[in-house]
Formats: C-alpha cells, sequence, structure tokens
C-alpha cells in the first residue's frame, strides 16, 4: 500500500508544480503581473470556492447515506495536513529530517488502523443484526 500512496502523492506533487509552473507563466505575460500575494489571494480564493462547489453537494448526498465515509474523508484530509506540518516543522527547526517516506508511511498507518476498525464495525454490527433475529 505504501508504494501506491508514494506514487499517488508524488503525482499530486507534480500535477501542483506543472498547474504552478503554467499560472507564473501566464502572469509573466502580463504587462502588469500580479504579486506573489495577489496570486495567492486569488488562485487560493478561485480553489477553495470550487472546492466548496464540489464538496457540499457532495457532502450532503453522503450524509443521506452512510456518515462514517464523511468522517474518513474528514479525517484523512486533516492527518496529511498534520503529517505534512509535522515534517515541515522539523525542516524548519532542525529537530529532523523532511522525510517523504515518513508522509507514506503515516498516511498508510491511518488508513490501515481505518479498515480494521472497519472491518471490526461490519463484523459486530453483522453479529448483532444476526442475534436479534
Amino acid at each position: 500500500m505504501s508504494t501506491f500512496i508514494k506514487e499517488f502523492l508524488y503525482n499530486i506533487t507534480m500535477i501542483v508544480a506543472k498547474i504552478h509552473d503554467y499560472i507564473m507563466k501566464l502572469n509573466n505575460n502580463l504587462a502588469n503581473p500580479f504579486t506573489d500575494k495577489q496570486l495567492h489571494f486569488i488562485v487560493m480564493g478561485t480553489l477553495g470556492m470550487f472546492m466548496v462547489l464540489i464538496i457540499y453537494p457532495l457532502f450532503k448526498y453522503l450524509s443521506k447515506k452512510n456518515i462514517m465515509s464523511i468522517t474518513f474523508l474528514y479525517v484523512v484530509t486533516f492527518m496529511l495536513m498534520l503529517i505534512f506540518s509535522i515534517e515541515i516543522g522539523q525542516q524548519v527547526t532542525n529537530t529532523g529530517l523532511l522525510d517523504f517516506e515518513d508522509i507514506v508511511f503515516g498516511i498508510s498507518g491511518f488508513i490501515i488502523f481505518f479498515l480494521i476498525f472497519i472491518s471490526i464495525k461490519t463484523i459486530y454490527l453483522f453479529i448483532r443484526k444476526n442475534i436479534k433475529k
């Protein structure tokens, strides 16, 4: 699993880098280019609103079907942010290395533990349902 996650994160990083380069080329070709802060404001504001327009209907749908799926999406997002923050913090404070493998193994650990939790929960619900019959 960690190889899959490593490739997945690497591919996302490469996509983001290509988009960044494309935006920078567009900006540099303008007669009056935006500053770095203005670009962050525009790009992140647009990206955030785009995500709201996609995620809101998705979460609304999922809330009617299975709240555990929303829980997983929220927690995996939080874990990614936390793991990246820890790794960046280690690099900035010289208390460790910014190690991509640590990120991969951290996310893999959460996914494996979550799958174990779901398996136990499913078995429990199956047993409980059959005992009631």
